[in-house]
């Protein structure tokens, strides 16, 4: 049984002979738009088998960097950078102009939300334009940026089409391959991530599956651009439901007096039918807080309450208001008045080990205690300076006496560089809603887990 059998077929199959040769050859040049933390390493993988890339960046400070070879995404050094720049197999631009020296166009710029919670596709509609302006025949476009089911046959086809006057399928091949980074996972890389790839016509899907085919270890074709689209939302749905489940279980547990992390750990014992998640301050990154909201904006469309998928979203969005409620907690056992209290946030990126605070609960946790008056410093090994309610921070040392000072010490990032028994030694008490303390050996009368 084929996935592809009741696809229509190309009629005029020339200009996919002549972009499967550039292929197969790797001489085809690859387009990128967008080198964020999806785009950059996956132009880097291309230059690796021998393709030529042309980044496309509208950010001049990245494009700039890009070309020096100075790396701002952690998973690609500088050194890996150089040697693609130097073995001139990458430049990168800040203009659509060479759009036509492409033989391939990967689409990686953002998806963000709306304040309403409903997608924002300003900038893949912005992309698609410019690329339709300058759409020649024989060209594969791949979105590879999450959104909703449909975006790449509703939204971008009819742009290319109707600028270009040229056909999918027949001048051009359009599909959809959605990314599936985990910033800072050494084990699971752009080349070893298996890939989902569809489209909505055969020889797009074809051309699409052999270009990916060159640089990643197992791709997986399914029938329809609309059916990767969904993949990809239904696996960050995924994450962000069990999530949220083992995040109510820690308010009731908190309600029932019961340590959440043993009963978790205990669950986990268990061989079969369960999956290890645990609780934490919130959601952040860039997929799990939206990516369930493009899904349950879609289903709207149908008329179709997604209520397990909404009611996910709400809990884990309460997680930073339970996370200042216990600090409360903790500061009026010591008979501390949360305005007069100095608290010292340990982690603010939405991932341990990660360069990267894009809609983390740590901030959503600063703003909240800000609003109550707290004094506030926080120290992040990855995060010189942020900004939280309109005001600056600097990252502080983690000394000694940095520790000692603070009425609380609140861990909302679990690095893995921190010296967790040392800092409950010298805290006068810690809020751990990470974990990050339960299995070293400390004073844990002077630890509140999450």
């Amino acid at each position: 049984m084929t996935l592809v059998s009741n696809l229509p077929t190309d009629p005029a199959p020339s200009q996919f002979d002549a972009l499967e040769q550039l292929i197969l050859t790797r001489s085809a040049t690859v387009g990128v738009v967008g080198l964020g933390y999806v785009g950059l390493p996956f132009a880097i993988e291309k230059t690796k088998v021998g393709f030529s890339v042309i980044g496309i960046e509208q950010n001049p400070k990245r494009a700039e960097r890009v070309n020096q070879a100075d790396s701002y995404i952690d998973d690609i050094s500088s050194e890996t950078l150089n040697q693609a720049i130097s073995n001139g197999k990458l430049k990168a631009v800040t203009h659509f102009d060479v759009i036509s020296e492409m033989d391939v166009i990967v689409i990686c710029v953002p998806t963000p939300l709306t304040k309403n919670l409903t997608p924002n596709l300003s900038y893949v509609e912005s992309v698609a334009q410019e690329i339709g302006k300058r759409l020649r025949p024989g060209q594969l476009v791949s979105l590879e940026s999450t959104t909703y089911p449909g975006t790449t046959d509703d939204v971008i086809r009819p742009i290319l089409e109707q600028i270009s006057g040229l056909q999918q399928g027949q001048d051009f091949f359009l599909a959809h391959s959605p990314e599936r980074v985990d910033p800072g996972n050494q084990r699971y890389t752009t080349q070893n991530t298996n890939k989902i790839v569809g489209a909505s016509d055969s020889q797009s899907l074809r051309v699409a599956e052999l270009f990916y085919q060159q640089t990643i270890s197992q791709v997986v074709p399914v029938s329809s651009a609309k059916a990767a689209e969904l993949v990809k939302v239904f696996e960050n749905t995924f994450r962000a439901v069990n999530i949220a489940l083992v995040n109510e279980l820690a308010l009731l547990c908190d309600r029932l007096d019961l340590d959440v992390w043993e009963v978790l750990d205990a669950a986990n014992t268990k061989p079969f039918g369960i999956m290890p998640f645990y609780p934490g301050p919130g959601v952040g990154g860039h997929c799990i807080p939206i990516d369930p909201h493009y899904l349950e904006w879609k289903a709207k469309e149908v008329n179709f309450n997604t209520r397990f998928i909404a009611l996910a979203g709400e809990i884990n969005r309460r997680m930073p208001s339970f996370a200042r409620s216990k600090a409360f907690r903790v500061l009026n056992q010591l008979g501390i008045a949360p305005s007069r209290a100095q608290i010292l946030i340990v982690g603010i990126t939405y991932k341990k080990d990660l360069a990267d605070w894009r809609e983390s609960p740590a901030i959503e946790i600063m703003k909240f205690l800000l609003k109550d008056q707290v004094s506030l410093r926080y120290h992040d090994p990855y995060i010189d300076h942020i900004s939280a309610a309109g005001q600056h921070f600097n990252s502080v040392p983690l000394t000694d006496a940095e520790i000692a000072r603070a009425d609380l010490v609140l861990i909302a990032t679990d690095h893995s560089c921190i010296d967790y028994g040392n800092l409950v030694a010298q805290a006068k008490a810690v809020l751990d809603t990470r974990g990050a303390t339960r299995k070293i050996e400390c004073d844990r009368t002077k630890v509140t887990l999450l």
